[in-house]
C-alpha cells in the first residue's frame, strides 16, 4: 500500500510557477493551524520557500515542483520574523505523486515525511483532504507567506489569505482554477486550496502572467483523483 493510501486510512500557455498571496489580507494569528512553511535548500546552496499543510503527526503535503536537496518545515508559525514558538522539523523522505511531470506540472503533489513526530496543540493541527464523494467546490481560500507584491522578492512577514472563486474557463484537466487579481503567487506553491467544508481540494501549482486587466489564472492540482498515486 502506498504512503498516500496509508495517510488516507489514518485520517495553460504562459504559465509561471506559483511558488504570493496577491490582494490578500493578514490571517488571524494561528487561525490556520494546518499551515506549514517549507524551507528548501537547492543543490546550489540557495534557500527558497514553498508552503505546505499538515496531514498527520508525520506528514506534510506540498507541490512536487518544490524540489530540493534538503528541507525544513515550520509549523505553528504566523510571523516569519518571530519563529520562536514554531515547531521546526527536518524532512526525512519525499514522496512525489506517480506521474508527476516537470514540464506540464500534472500530478503536482508531494508528501514530506518528517523525521520527528509533530506535537499537536492550539497552533498546530492537521486538516482533512476532500473525499471523492464531496460536492465540487465553488468558493475557496488560499494562504501563504509568499512574495506579497508583484515584482517583489521579499516574503510576507505574516501569513496571508485570500478568497478565490473557482471557474472551469481555461482550466486544464486535473486542475481546479480561479481567475482574478487575488490569489497565490511566488512562495505559495504547495499551499492548500481550502473550500466551503474546511477540507483541502487542491494544491497551489502554477499561474499565468497578468492579462490586460491585471487578472491571472491560478491553477491548483486536484487531490481527490490522485488517491493511491503516491510513491
Amino acid at each position: 500500500m502506498g504512503i498516500f493510501s496509508l495517510l488516507t486510512l489514518m485520517l495553460a500557455c504562459g504559465h509561471v510557477l506559483t511558488s504570493q498571496i496577491y490582494g490578500g489580507r493578514e490571517a488571524a494569528a494561528h487561525s490556520r493551524p494546518f499551515m506549514a512553511l517549507v524551507v528548501r535548500k537547492l543543490p546550489n546552496e540557495s534557500i527558497e520557500y514553498c508552503a505546505g499543510f499538515l496531514l498527520s503527526e508525520w506528514f506534510v503535503m506540498t507541490a512536487a515542483h518544490c524540489e530540493a536537496s534538503w528541507y525544513e518545515v515550520y509549523l505553528g508559525l504566523h510571523d516569519f520574523n518571530h519563529p520562536e514558538d514554531a515547531q521546526i522539523i527536518a524532512v526525512d523522505e519525499t514522496f512525489p505523486a506517480t506521474g508527476y511531470n516537470r514540464t506540464t506540472l500534472s500530478h503536482d503533489l508531494m508528501l514530506l515525511k518528517l523525521n520527528s513526530k509533530v506535537k499537536f496543540n492550539r497552533k498546530v493541527q492537521p486538516i482533512d483532504l476532500a473525499d471523492p464523494n464531496d460536492k465540487p467546490p465553488e468558493v475557496c481560500m488560499v494562504f501563504g507567506w509568499g512574495f506579497f507584491k508583484p515584482g517583489s522578492k521579499e516574503l510576507s512577514p505574516v501569513l496571508k489569505e485570500a478568497n478565490v472563486t473557482l471557474t472551469n474557463i481555461e482550466c486544464e484537466e486535473d486542475f481546479y482554477c480561479s481567475k482574478g487579481q487575488s490569489g497565490p503567487g511566488e512562495g505559495d506553491s504547495g499551499c492548500p486550496l481550502v473550500c466551503e467544508n474546511e477540507k483541502v481540494y487542491g494544491v497551489v501549482s502554477k499561474g499565468t502572467y497578468p492579462d490586460e486587466n491585471g487578472e491571472r489564472l491560478y491553477e491548483y492540482s486536484m487531490i481527490s483523483n490522485k488517491m493511491g498515486m503516491m510513491h
